[in-house]
């Protein structure tokens, strides 16, 4: 695993966690983090762990001992729906290809933050997945730290 030390990003990262008003994943993404964050030292582990968090799944039926957990089992779309109507803060999503390529597919995706690490893995998966007419982004901000990594903020063209 890739590793690139940067204070200053990673304050900005956990400042970001703690705007979060809930924590979106699939299940492969939330069976890694609840196995990790509980009892992690890092210094995003106390936002991962206190911020509210919503696992999309079919098959879980319990958020195990994840404190902040809950399972979305429904229809997607209108799972998202339904939390983007709640008053609070923004809904952030991350990991897993498959859920990021769902929520990128059903157009609900109001807010893309790219982040560029000063490496290459030469592996990975795509992105966006295969989709049937382009989404046009347009960037709203972009922020460098001391190490290179680079943030980049694109919404979609056309909001």
């Amino acid at each position: 695993m890739m590793s690139i030390d940067d204070p200053k990003q990673e304050e900005y990262f956990v400042s970001r966690l703690w705007e979060a008003g809930a924590f979106l994943m699939g299940r492969n993404t939330y069976e890694i983090m609840a196995g990790y964050w509980p009892t992690s030292d890092h210094p995003s582990a106390r936002a991962m762990n206190e911020i509210p968090k919503v696992v999309f799944s079919r098959t879980l039926k319990s958020a195990g001992d994840w404190p902040e957990t809950r399972i979305a089992g429904g229809d997607t779309a209108e799972e998202i729906a339904k939390l983007k109507a709640e008053p609070g803060k923004d809904l952030v999503a991350a990991g897993g290809t498959e859920f990021m390529h769902s929520l990128i597919k059903l157009g609900v995706v109001d807010e893309y933050r790219l982040w560029v690490l000063p490496a290459a893995t030469g592996k990975g998966a795509p992105l966006f997945p295969e989709l049937d007419q382009p989404v046009n982004l347009r960037l709203v901000k972009s922020t460098a730290f001391p190490s290179g990594v680079l943030e980049l903020v694109y919404v979609p063209a056309d909001r």
